[in-house]
């Protein structure tokens, strides 16, 4: 097979954020695309490091034009990622005149799927007009702790139950694939039974854990409905007595791709949260996360901004491959994972 030049494929390894509602060719964003070959934006609705009210995302039309223009620069498909689960979790808001989808938690009570799929139905046909063609939903994560701050007690998990979680899932994946659009299954191994939040600092769930949050990854995988798993910034010493997932090939490459058989590709949540950035620092969490098995790293560039946070990371990233402190295998086993994906995309 042959491959691209290093840099490009580095490129093509991220997802990063960035700040306006409309973009220049000057703006930095677009230069990550055009010159680095950057793989995929993520649109928030805010800017949470400005306390900016708005965004990326003020319209229809407006997202229309903004995605129009950052595609046009990219040499492959540019993956162009949202949070849009419903509820809590809606960068869609309704003051811009989009619907409002009830949470995971409303959704889960119903006696069956039928809400659901109108949901993830009403969700996709809004999401496909404005050039969104990944969606870093559903959470699969079991509701095995209401209190939890992050999941249970903001309505994010369809249930404490596998079975009523996958069925959820299920349809929400099949109607985002309906209208060409890409899901991801989060947040892995699970956060459901947390007491943190990994926004804000390191969440260790080891005593909180339980096996059976495994359940709706291993069925839903088996189903052929992941098509991609993000792996969140979650600590436990029965899976790893040292790195949370995101930077644990144990969990990754044992766990996730060797007993669980996913092929698919591995997304790491948000590299900017305090769960990573606190203990490692950005630089070297990215390059530890690219090492442990992460197929597409998250830089929101939202929670800390920095216009430049990619041409950083990137020289990073193309400097440990020169020292041999990253495998050029591992950074060629991960594009050709992310190719792969951006080809499922018609």
């Amino acid at each position: 097979m042959t491959y691209p030049s290093l840099e490009k494929m580095i490129g093509q390894l991220f997802i990063v954020g960035f700040k306006g509602a409309s973009v220049s060719k000057n703006h930095p964003i677009c230069v990550d695309i055009s010159k680095r070959n950057l793989g995929g934006v993520i649109l928030f609705d805010r800017h949470l490091a400005s306390e900016a009210t708005t965004n990326n995302i003020t319209g229809t039309s407006q997202l229309t034009q903004l995605t129009s223009a950052l595609q046009e620069l990219s040499s492959t498909k540019l993956l162009i990622a949202v949070d849009q689960e419903g509820g809590r979790v809606s960068r869609f808001r309704q003051e811009f005149g989009f619907p409002s989808t009830p949470s995971a938690k409303e959704l889960g009570l119903a006696t069956d799927t039928n809400t659901s799929t109108e949901c993830a139905k009403q969700t996709a046909a809004m999401l496909k007009p404005c050039g969104v063609n990944l969606n870093l939903a559903p959470v699969v994560d079991l509701n095995n702790n209401p209190t939890n701050p992050i999941i249970g007690k903001i309505g994010r998990s369809f249930s404490s139950t596998s079975k009523t979680v996958c069925d959820h899932a299920s349809t929400w994946i099949t109607e985002h694939r309906k209208a060409d659009i890409l899901s991801c299954l989060k947040h892995f191994p699970g956060h459901g039974s947390s007491e943190d939040d990994s926004h804000l600092g390191f969440v260790d769930i080891t005593k909180s854990w339980q096996k059976t949050e495994l359940e709706p990854y291993t069925t839903l995988i088996h189903k052929g409905l992941a098509d991609a798993i993000m792996v969140g910034h979650l600590f436990n010493s029965n899976l790893d007595p040292q790195f949370p997932a995101t930077l644990s090939s144990m969990t990754i490459d044992k766990l996730l791709r060797d007993k669980l058989k996913f092929r698919g590709v591995v997304i790491s949540d948000d590299m900017q949260m305090k769960a990573i950035t606190s203990r490692y620092g950005l630089m070297e969490a990215c390059l530890m996360a690219l090492r442990a098995g992460v197929d597409i790293v998250i830089i929101g560039n939202n929670l800390s901004y920095d216009p430049n946070i990619f041409t950083r990371i990137h020289t990073a990233v193309s400097q440990a491959v020169d020292k041999g402190t990253l495998d050029e295998d591992t950074i060629q086993s991960a594009w050709k994972r992310v190719q792969h994906f951006k080809s499922l995309i018609k």
